[in-house]
């Protein structure tokens, strides 16, 4: 989301100085579309991954230092780092403006990433849980059913077992 929504906005406004029609809609658009989603029985868990400016500098410099990590590093994430006080403005409206008890946003200290991973996997647990999710039951008519198939494959299997038998006894080959 934060491509599509932050980059195509921060360079032209700022939710706090201009284009606030601009920035409902959006916010509205992105509400909508998760009750969308939600009513269709999504179950939605945003994570914002919030990482220190200092960190972020950290990394930049492990991509650059790391011939295995160049590939991760762009010379236009330097140029919105410049941006950095915006982005987090940003990014607080975001979340402020489209967390709902269908669509929460989890903010989470990244710094760490074992942290990072430690909180956004106790979330996913503890939705899935909340879902109290369970195997169908078979109902009585399909498990007597189920008999019965089961017993004709079993018949069948005894079948096979004897042919199996005979056929070597005379020495011929069947085919699997």
């Amino acid at each position: 989301m934060r491509n599509v929504w932050c980059r195509g906005c921060i360079g032209k406004c700022s939710p706090r100085k201009s284009c606030p029609r601009n920035w409902r809609e959006r916010f509205e658009d992105i509400s909508a579309f998760e009750r969308y989603l939600s009513r269709n029985g999504t179950v939605i868990l945003k994570f914002f991954l919030n990482i220190s400016k200092e960190e972020q500098r950290k990394r930049f410099l492990d991509r650059l230092e790391e011939p295995s990590k160049n590939w991760k590093f762009s010379m236009a994430d330097i140029a919105e780092r410049a941006l950095w006080p915006r982005y987090m403005a940003a990014y607080q409206d975001l979340v402020r403006h489209t967390s709902t008890a269908l669509a929460p946003w989890y903010v989470v200290p990244a710094d760490h990433k074992w942290f990072a991973r430690v909180v956004i996997g106790s979330a996913i647990v503890s939705t899935l849980e909340a879902l109290n999710l369970r195997f169908p039951r078979t109902d009585k008519a399909s498990l007597q059913e189920f008999k019965q198939v089961r017993e004709a494959l079993l018949k069948e299997g005894k079948g096979r077992n004897k042919n199996a038998v005979s056929n070597k006894a005379s020495g011929s080959k069947t085919a699997s």
